[in-house]
């Protein structure tokens, strides 16, 4: 063959903050390490590597020696290492002064750690937009990948993606490899043949050609069914044989070096994009659906065959518009991001402030702030983990700042960028925020000595793969295949579990059903609302004493023909973890009664021994997994031992009480699957008028952590005792 090609393998390792242990155990022996051990017998092959950094630091503490490994590797150039933010942050969903720092706070342990010298980075997830170039640029970066779906969005053709381009911003230069979509679905999927073939072909067109395969490590062997087929069935092997049988021609070389060998093919500016699949995710339902069918008639149509790179899908920021739990998180993040730049601004030096900024940087982990084919925003443990190093982030703040001692404030702010005011109200336990332009609902809140946001909830809403789970049919055939193109179905009936909520599953939420109204339609989100105020406009008012903040919340609104006035105050003292709550209903008719309930969601798991419902007098109702319906109750208590917290709701009249837990039918690489989320807790009563067309109730929510601080105290003794 005249013509020489090189080809360009780089891998992408990342596990999630917050993923369970035995999960990136498990990734490690399937995928990771049965790798390493297979490419390290290949001597003539190259590969460029990035690990994230989640990941790296989890590897550097639990298998030293495979990092040990990849530093002989890195010194005998077998292995480029590639950089990136620290942490597998989109980079659209944080400050330009937080990509820029993780960026080359990463490149550092790097190269303390690996000995690399970094040079090009790995966008997670390929969320491109065209001013990340100057950050790249002067954070030290020549090099990143991108998928070619990016290139053909900018109108360039199959045939002009042998190679690499350069791109700027500012004046800053940045070279850009398009990574082959081709490749990203033959490797590992299909025969190596069939790479080799395609790899000839472009090699006898095209001279000092450069093709780049990037994607996801776990391909090799943590997907569903790959690493049987990837070190069992031994397709890795004979792609490694294919590869070298060919090296007369075909050279397999790393980017760095493709970057100091091969010249641009040109200058290019490219679109806000990602890969094709995540643009689909990112639209709103009914126009993933219309888009899908727009799909299939441009590939069935030899005539609109040319559009193809031209039809692409939403934009990734929207994430936060489609689902608010993600905007929450960014809202939260971009808080602590701001707070911690006001401190370095203003000269802070105090070790706690680089802590800090270490659980920042670990909370912007992206994997949590959406969804596609992957679990994302669905899986508990991923939000969870986010807000854990977020607040763990705040707390290091307010301790840098020197304030000791009990304290409570109130600051109105638009916290989340919608043009509206909202209310965090925090003291030295607890950090609440109210919402009073979202039905006056809280929307979040935090205990501090856990790091636990018990609002880390989820609303259930339509996707567009619940299609499938409808139909109920599976195309699991044993083989293995993409995830992307995968129909599993975890546990039976799923379809019969799809529940769509008509209101955020929050707290203070504020409703009014039908006298006759079961446990069963309001878990099912089968109750009629008789009333406007779930998402109604409040106004808010803060009362401030030194060592007491009441922010009050006030609405009028109607139920059926009614005109009906809620007022709900909050009370925080300085120093408590306990939140009061009162109610006051004004308006109400004399000649009937309504139904009044305010429900409170709970981000706490369910479904074991010790993570259970108590009654007022101690005694257990079952575990947070169980659905009760009680009545004349005066109080209630969740508690989860794991986390060390019981969360108790003591309530001034008798009430009927109604708990059920949330649960989504959602997509993982897995398959579909039923996730606990949230326990929902609707106090209710009938209300009638009591001296006056009025009526009031209060509540207690405390939050008992003493179980969690007499266990860290245990630890501290046995510590210091082995110390000693």
């Amino acid at each position: 063959m005249a013509n020489r090609i090189r080809l360009a393998l780089a891998l992408h390792n990342h596990q999630p903050i917050g993923n369970f242990d035995q999960v990136i155990e498990s990734a490690y022996t399937d995928s990771y390490l049965p790798f390493l051990d297979l490419f390290t017998d290949y001597q003539p092959l190259r590969i460029s590597l990035h690990i994230s950094g989640s990941l790296a630091e989890w590897l550097d503490a639990k298998h030293p020696e495979y990092l040990d490994r990849l530093a002989r590797l890195v010194q005998q150039g077998r292995v480029e290492i590639i950089g990136g933010a620290f942490y597998e942050p989109i980079l659209a969903m944080i400050p330009a002064r937080d990509r820029i720092g993780q960026i080359r706070s990463y490149a550092h342990w790097l190269h303390d750690r690996l000995g690399a010298t970094v040079r090009g980075m790995w966008i997670p997830e390929r969320v491109w937009e065209q001013s990340f170039t100057r950050d790249l640029v002067d954070a030290g970066i020549e090099y990143t990948i991108l998928d070619d779906f990016h290139f053909k969005n900018a109108g360039l053709t199959e045939e002009q993606l042998t190679g690499y381009y350069v791109t700027e911003d500012e004046g800053r230069v940045l070279a850009v490899f398009p990574g082959s979509e081709r490749l990203r679905y033959t490797i590992p999927f299909a025969d190596p043949q069939q790479t080799i073939d395609y790899l000839a072909q472009i090699a006898g067109k095209h001279g000092n050609a450069v093709i780049v395969f990037g994607d996801d490590g776990e391909k090799f062997g943590t997907w569903p069914e790959t690493h049987k087929h990837c070190y069992t069935d031994g397709w890795l092997r004979r792609f490694f044989d294919a590869l070298v049988a060919n090296q007369d021609w075909l050279q397999v070389t790393t980017l760095g070096e493709a970057l100091d060998q091969v010249p641009p093919l040109g200058k290019i500016y490219l679109p806000d994009g990602s890969y094709r699949e995540m643009t689909e995710w990112a639209l709103p339902v009914q126009q993933q659906l219309q888009y899908e069918q727009l799909q299939h008639q441009v590939r069935d149509n030899p005539q609109l065959a040319g559009l193809w790179g031209f039809v692409r899908g939403g934009f990734w920021r929207n994430f936060k518009a489609k689902y608010p739990e993600a905007d929450e998180m960014y809202a939260r993040m971009m808080l602590v991001s701001r707070r911690l730049d006001e401190m370095v601004q203003a000269g802070a030096v105090d070790r706690r402030v680089e802590q800090a900024r270490q659980e920042l940087y670990r909370g912007q982990c992206n994997c949590g702030y959406w969804h596609g084919a992957f679990g994302g925003i669905y899986l508990p443990h991923l939000r969870n983990a986010v807000y854990q190093h977020l607040i763990t982030a705040d707390n290091l703040l307010e301790r840098a700042t020197g304030r000791t001692g009990p304290w409570v404030q109130a600051v109105a702010e638009d916290y989340n960028f919608d043009a509206r005011q909202e209310i965090r109200l925090a003291n030295d336990r607890l950090v609440s925020i109210l919402a009073p332009g979202r039905g006056g609902q809280m929307v979040e809140l935090d205990v501090r000595q856990i790091c636990h946001n018990l609002l880390a909830t989820i609303t259930r809403q339509p996707e567009a793969y619940h299609r499938k789970v409808l139909a109920g049919a599976s195309r699991d055939n044993g083989q293995c295949a993409s995830i992307h193109d995968r129909v599993v179905f975890k546990q039976a009936d799923l379809d019969k579990r799809l529940c769509y909520d008509d209101h955020p599953r929050k707290a203070l939420v504020d409703l009014f059903y039908d006298h006759d109204v079961t446990l069963e339609a309001v878990a099912a989100c089968r109750a009629r609302q008789r009333g406007d105020f779930v998402a109604g406009q409040y106004e808010a008012r803060i009362r401030r004493n030194p060592e007491r903040i009441q922010v009050m919340l006030f609405r009028e609104g109607r139920v059926d023909d009614l005109a009906v006035k809620i007022t709900k105050g909050v009370t925080l003292d300085a120093g408590s973890p306990t939140l009061t709550i009162a109610y006051l209903l004004e308006g109400l008719p004399t000649d009937r009664t309504l139904h009044f309930a305010v429900e409170l969601n709970f981000a706490l798991p369910a479904g074991c021994d010790d993570r259970y419902f108590l009654d007022a007098e101690g005694r257990r109702l079952g575990h947070l997994g169980t659905h009760l319906d009680i009545q004349a109750l005066h109080g209630l208590a969740l508690v989860d031992e794991w986390l060390g917290v019981e969360a108790s709701l003591k309530i001034s009249r008798p009430t009927g009480l109604w708990v059920f837990p949330v649960e989504t039918v959602s997509q993982s690489e897995g398959g579909f699957e039923l996730v606990h989320q949230s326990v929902a807790v609707v106090p209710h009563w009938m209300v009638k008028a009591e001296g006056g067309p009025r009526w009031a109730v209060t509540m207690q929510l405390t939050l008992d952590t003493t179980r969690a601080e007499n266990r860290a105290a245990t630890c501290h003794e046995q510590l210091a005792a082995a110390t000693i």
